[in-house]
């Protein structure tokens, strides 16, 4: 699917239609998975594991997308009421943020326990949610307490992810009485995300202004996304006879494939080793340093995103 910039190539059709045949090919090989042997699985879990990473990363990019899609969106309004709904809603990020902090503060750190590894993670989230809010507001910066207290609480939910999927024999893991419904409740919301970003990255693929579609990418030839939702501009668009392609195929099926890495990666704790995470799902210190770099990394690409258009002037981000 690599290079398709027109309707007209034949490719077009393969990847739109025939869907009993790609239904049966999908049974079929669900089928023969069951008879491969252990070292293509091993390969396959070692690979997935570079694949989920790449996955969270590409979650961040499309988080920071969103979030300054959005912030855009209500102040190219210009009224009052929009301003005032961005006060409010940056307000209640930042108040769930400090709550949720205090209770990371009372589950993973108990009293008469050395747990200063807990107690990094929450103060550096902690820290970084205030240089957020600096950056944002600072005068050279062309920021918005918006997208600042939505990555805020978005990194404290990465840290309380990563502390409670921590071993549950670890002293400093407060919820390891509540170990079942904490797994659940962690693979819920890991799977959640998941298919919204994947679908997410599907409608914003057509879209010129997503960070993942630089002007030279053949989707920037059309504001129109991948899900059209005006079916008289849909009707009007089937009539030309050359179209040029919404969004690039073969980044579509790579956001797919690496999902499915991070959905294997989610269900096995990131190890396919008999232990603790064939009784738990996503429980395990793979899974902690997981979460815990992917918030460090979702603090450094939006300080860069803020950054960026000072340091660099002359270019478009």
């Amino acid at each position: 699917m690599m290079g398709i910039k027109n309707q007209t190539d034949p490719r077009d059709r393969l990847h739109h239609g025939g869907w009993m045949a790609k239904i049966f090919c999908w049974s079929v090989m669900v089928f023969l998975m069951f008879f491969l042997p252990n070292g293509i699985v091993s390969f396959y879990e070692s690979t997935s594991k570079f694949g989920s990473g790449l996955f969270l990363l590409i979650q961040v990019v499309l988080l920071l997308d969103f979030v300054h899609g959005w912030n855009e969106n209500w102040v190219s309004k210009d009224e009052q009421f929009w301003y005032m709904a961005l006060l409010v809603v940056s307000l209640v990020c930042y108040i769930a943020t400090f709550t949720f902090s205090g209770l990371l503060f009372h589950w993973f750190t108990p009293s008469g326990r050395d747990c200063g590894l807990n107690t990094f993670f929450i103060v550096l989230t902690l820290i970084l949610v205030f240089v957020f809010a600096v950056i944002a507001l600072h005068p050279k910066v062309n920021g918005s307490l918006l997208p600042a207290s939505v990555i805020s609480l978005y990194c404290t939910y990465l840290c309380y992810s990563a502390l409670a999927s921590e071993p549950r024999d670890y002293e400093c893991n407060g919820l390891h009485k509540q170990s079942k419904a904490v797994s659940t409740g962690s693979l819920t919301v890991g799977l959640l995300t998941t298919v919204l970003s994947v679908v997410y990255s599907a409608v914003r693929a057509g879209s010129s202004k997503t960070l993942l579609s630089p002007p030279s990418s053949p989707r920037a030839s059309s504001g129109k996304p991948l899900l059209p939702f005006d079916k008289v501009e849909e009707q009007d668009s089937k009539k030309e006879e050359s179209r040029p392609v919404t969004y690039s195929y073969s980044f579509f099926h790579l956001i797919f494939s690496l999902a499915s890495m991070y959905s294997a990666m989610l269900l096995t704790g990131w190890s396919t080793s008999i232990g603790e995470s064939g009784k738990l799902v996503d429980v395990g210190w793979p899974s902690v340093w997981v979460r815990v770099v992917t918030g460090w990394a979702t603090a450094a690409l939006f300080v860069w995103s803020l950054v960026a258009p000072i340091l660099f002037p002359d270019r478009e981000f």
